[in-house]
């Protein structure tokens, strides 16, 4: 812009006049993203842990059981945390993916424990009860 030249007005156009977006949207500050009630920002949300809590997870069925299973519920209940506090969020349904399968890897490690000392105390009873 030269010097001495007035900078020219922006006029929203025949639509936005139309559908309520009118001369009130375009007073504002130049630059500025006109945004009115009802309208969702979009776009950021903040950074969660539910990829890594679901990797966990998944890895707890495969081969490290409890170890990791652990570690990954921890994450998704923080994860959820994030998630719950803005409806929308992406990583939502991953963090209750990683949660509701890090529980079910906890109760399949417990039933396994239950089971391998079901199994000793039998053969131990039946042990003893031979002599």
């Amino acid at each position: 812009m030269q010097p001495g030249q007035q900078p020219r007005q922006m006029q929203p156009s025949g639509v936005a006049s139309k559908y309520g977006d009118g001369q009130q949207a375009w007073a504002q500050v130049p630059n500025q993203i006109p945004i009115q009630q009802g309208m969702s920002m979009g776009g950021y949300y903040p950074p969660t842990q539910a990829v890594l809590a679901l990797v966990l997870s998944i890895l707890g069925v495969v081969a490290c059981s409890i170890c990791t299973a652990i570690p990954g519920l921890i994450l998704a209940n923080s994860a959820l945390k994030v998630t719950d506090s803005m409806p929308g969020h992406p990583d939502a349904g991953m963090a209750k993916a990683a949660q509701v399968v890090g529980w079910i890897v906890i109760g399949l490690t417990l039933l396994g424990i239950i089971g391998y000392a079901l199994l000793f105390g039998v053969l131990i009873a039946s042990e003893s009860g031979s002599m």
